[in-house]
């Protein structure tokens, strides 16, 4: 065999489902890598006959390996903070009346449209370091936060440059309806207009996204709203994908299943007709516990539900400036299980094997096996659940990226 690589006494969570044991686990395992893809996989004892003088060959010492990790919901290209709402919020104000009030989206807004691509891409930067350094390597980066034209393809440049210059794969997503402007504060259908007829063909023209998501809720856009500018995106060409039911129960979760959305996030309304909408359709539920968390929610995800009818579910960090500035992706796991009770099993295939499938790269990435992208991470631990257990102590050792070695 002529391989690029070879990797033993390492325990391999493959994270796929052909793989009957917990994890997809291969104990005292081997990896062989070839041309950037996973070229031999299975247990060590089984692995053929390579020229070891000529092929570079690297021992765990007993750790494990997994799919590396896919954080599919981020905000990350913005500029400012919003600390002063956090504060607020922990004088009594709600979410939704600061929001009211003219803060939260509206003021990232402002901040965003006085950076320039430079700031803008220096601070991203920084932020996608922090996610690689815990394994991540894709991640979803969202615009939503200029609410014009100018602004918003700025950000979906900036978001493309980072994925360029930076060995963590970015996926784009064009978030236009994000909030109503205040420019548009009492003309909320002219916005609607000016995202279907102006913003979208030119991210389109451009290139600078995979796909399209809205806001639908009290707050921001209404079910008929989301279903125009949802239409008008996947008629461009554009995935697409929905933030719903964080704050009420509008039924846009089952709307969008019903015309294709590849996932619906946040979901803590959502009824039992929304979840088996999803079901038929092959959506993915987006938990976000980092939002759940730092706003203080206590409506739940339907999680039971979800088992119920076998609902892919994803596990993001949701990392924004004000409901999730929590740029983790192993605290996302710890939370998806402390918070929203899932199984470390489910939180770790919510970070890979679930969130390749929202982001429509699922053939490419998420599990390990033959012929799928050489992505994957080696980890100080003796089980995968550990990953879920603890917080805060570097446990990443290695990170694998299309058959590369990254030095971070």
């Amino acid at each position: 065999m002529s391989w690029d690589q070879v990797w033993i006494d390492v325990n391999v969570a493959t994270m796929s489902p052909s793989v009957s044991a917990p994890y997809g686990a291969i104990t005292d395992a081997a990896v062989a890598v070839k041309a950037g893809r996973i070229a031999w996989i299975g247990p060590r004892c089984e692995l053929p006959e390579f020229d070891v003088l000529s092929t570079p060959v690297y021992r765990g010492k007993g750790a494990w390996i997994t799919p590396g990790l896919i954080d599919a919901h981020t905000h990350l290209v913005f500029a400012g903070n919003r600390a002063n709402e956090f504060e607020l919020r922990l004088q009594g104000a709600s979410y939704e009346e600061i929001a009211r009030s003219g803060g939260g989206i509206i003021s990232t807004v402002k901040a965003c449209r006085e950076a320039s691509e430079g700031e803008l891409f220096e601070l991203g930067r920084k932020r996608l370091n922090a996610l690689a350094k815990e394994g991540v390597t894709t991640v979803e980066i969202k615009s939503g936060y200029g609410l014009e034209t100018e602004t918003e393809l700025k950000l979906l440049r900036v978001a493309r440059e980072l994925g360029k210059h930076h060995h963590v794969d970015v996926k784009t997503t064009f978030l236009g309806a994000h909030a109503i402007p205040p420019e548009y504060k009492d003309d909320a259908e002219g916005y609607v207009d000016l995202v279907i007829n102006e913003m979208l063909p030119a991210v389109i023209e451009e290139n600078l996204a995979d796909a399209a998501d809205v806001f639908c809720e009290n707050i921001a856009f209404s079910v008929e709203q989301t279903e125009r500018v949802l239409t008008a995106a996947k008629d461009a060409g554009l995935d697409i994908k929905l933030h719903a039911e964080q704050l009420s129960n509008l039924g846009g979760s089952a709307m969008a299943a019903g015309i294709g959305a590849k996932s619906v996030d946040h979901i803590e309304y959502l009824d039992e007709a929304g979840v088996k909408a999803l079901s038929q359709s092959g959506t993915c539920a987006t938990l976000l516990p980092g939002a759940f968390y730092f706003l203080r929610e206590t409506q739940m995800p339907p999680i039971e539900l979800l088992r119920k009818h076998k609902v892919p579910m994803v596990l993001a960090s949701d990392y924004n400036p004000g409901s999730s500035p929590l740029c983790s992706s192993l605290l996302m796991l710890n939370m998806g299980c402390t918070l929203f009770r899932l199984t470390p099993e489910e939180a770790l295939a919510g970070m890979t094997r679930n969130a390749a499938k929202a982001l429509g790269i699922e053939d490419n990435v998420g599990v390990l096996a033959e012929g799928m992208q050489a992505d994957f991470c080696l980890w100080d631990i003796t089980t995968p659940a550990q990953l879920s257990y603890s917080y805060g102590v570097g446990v990443c050792l290695e990170v694998v990226k299309a058959g590369q070695l990254v030095h971070q």
